[in-house]
């Protein structure tokens, strides 16, 4: 039988401010906290030393947790106002992305004023949200667009997002892929995010993939580093669930699915899976790592999903953007469509709702 979730409302905006590779004090009130589990307030993650022995103990069920990802989506409805407050949620926890061959200048500004005002005044007004300030998460894009983003995006808040590490095959020479993390970095990028070398999980060289994650980080700097695992590039869920934990113990801050250029991208299993190794993580070291979705998502029912499986699996703390974020530019034309339904009684033509 279907239940409403949450409880309670879900405010529109994240409870704290959280810079790159920084720290912040939470609604929960402990200093130097960023999210809370359990009761157990987690710090922001610094990495350990490889756990071999951790890594090859990991087993996933994979028939046990494709029955649980089926079952979230028939168990749960979110309806009226509670949908209303989740998908303004969502919005604030996008990663609003152009990745285009033919991207311009010109593209990435108009991405950046969609970031800054994701929703038409029209609809602000008569949802009656102005009070909120709701803006994305983050805006994602190539490195040559770094600093045209980070000149549109100035006095926002918002955050420069950059692919990197030879995006999306992850497979030019070290040195070349550490140095176009520094040169984001350098031209004003405060996230990078990083692909692995799929062949390191394939062959079980996880020595190999740790070092390559930590040489990625210490290129960072103060930039929030997030991992990409190419998910539909790693044959079993086994495989992601053993590369979550190696990303997360050489110190990833994210840990994503997808580039959103493989055949299969994010799923729900998938989902299930990583968020259940940031979980085990935690509770063995006390340190919150972040988790992101890309590729595929993009309807304004998919993030309602996405949404309960972090509410359920890892709690209120996973719902803000330090901690969580959409790769899915696509669904915010149809949360827009959602959210005019609900304040009009009719939905809009999607061509009134263009990204750029």
């Amino acid at each position: 039988m279907a239940s409403d979730i949450p409880a309670q409302p879900v405010s529109a905006q994240p409870s704290a401010v959280v810079p790159a590779g920084g720290q912040a004090t939470t609604a929960h009130g402990a200093s130097g906290a960023i999210a809370v589990l359990a009761g157990r307030s987690l710090q922001v993650n610094r990495g350990t030393s490889l756990n071999l022995d951790w890594v090859e103990s990991v087993r996933v069920n994979t028939s046990a947790v494709e029955r649980r990802a089926a079952t979230l989506v028939t168990r749960r409805t979110i309806k009226k106002d509670w949908q209303i407050a989740w998908l303004l949620r969502s919005i604030t926890c996008m990663d609003l992305t152009t990745l285009s061959g033919d991207d311009t200048d010109e593209r990435v500004r108009r991405l950046c004023a969609k970031a800054r005002q994701p929703l038409q005044n029209e609809l602000i007004e008569k949802l009656g949200i102005a009070e909120l300030h709701i803006r994305v998460g983050a805006v994602c894009v190539y490195h040559l667009f770094v600093d045209t983003a980070r000149r549109a995006l100035e006095g926002s808040g918002i955050p420069v997002a950059a692919v990197s590490t030879g995006f999306p095959a992850g497979l030019s020479p070290l040195p070349e892929r550490i140095a176009e993390i520094r040169s984001s970095v350098k031209s004003g990028a405060q996230e990078i995010d990083v692909v692995i070398t799929r062949a390191h999980v394939f062959s079980a060289q996880w020595q190999k993939l740790y070092d390559e994650i930590m040489a990625f980080k210490d290129a960072c700097g103060p930039a929030h580093l997030k991992v990409i695992l190419g998910t539909g590039d790693l044959l079993t869920l086994r495989n992601v669930a053993k590369a979550s934990l190696v990303a997360m113990m050489a110190g990833a801050d994210f840990v994503k699915t997808s580039t959103g250029k493989e055949s299969v991208n994010a799923t729900l299993p998938v989902g299930l899976v990583m968020t259940r190794a940031i979980r085990d993580y935690a509770e063995e070291t006390g340190m919150a790592v972040g988790f992101k979705p890309a590729g595929g998502i993009r309807t304004a029912r998919q993030s309602l999903e996405w949404l309960a499986l972090m509410k359920e699996e890892l709690g209120d703390s996973w719902l803000r953007a330090h901690l969580f974020r959409f790769g899915a530019s696509g669904m915010l034309a149809d949360i827009e469509r959602q959210l005019e339904f609900h304040a009009t009684g009719r939905y809009s033509a999607e061509h009134r709702h263009p990204l750029v």
